[in-house]
């Protein structure tokens, strides 16, 4: 069993071993309910958009496929 402690601010952190197995990454939200009177956490799972902006965060790829398209719709405009 790990064991975590809760901060002056109320965060918990999530043990590295636990965040790889699920990979759950920064920014990850979470549903949380009481059961039992034990606090239940569980990921919300990513969008296929949410996962392809995650996955290419910080690649130029992106920004030039959004450049490709609002290119592309300012050329149909003029047609």
């Amino acid at each position: 069993m790990l064991t975590t402690r809760i901060s002056s601010k109320g965060q918990i952190v999530i043990p590295k071993t636990i965040r790889d197995r699920l990979k759950i990454s920064a920014g990850a939200f979470f549903n949380i309910r009481l059961e039992n009177e034990n606090i239940v956490l569980t990921p919300e799972k990513a969008t296929p958009i949410e996962r392809l902006y995650n996955k290419f965060a910080g690649e130029t790829i992106l920004h030039e496929l959004e450049k490709e398209h609002a290119d592309e719709i300012a050329r149909e405009n003029c047609a």
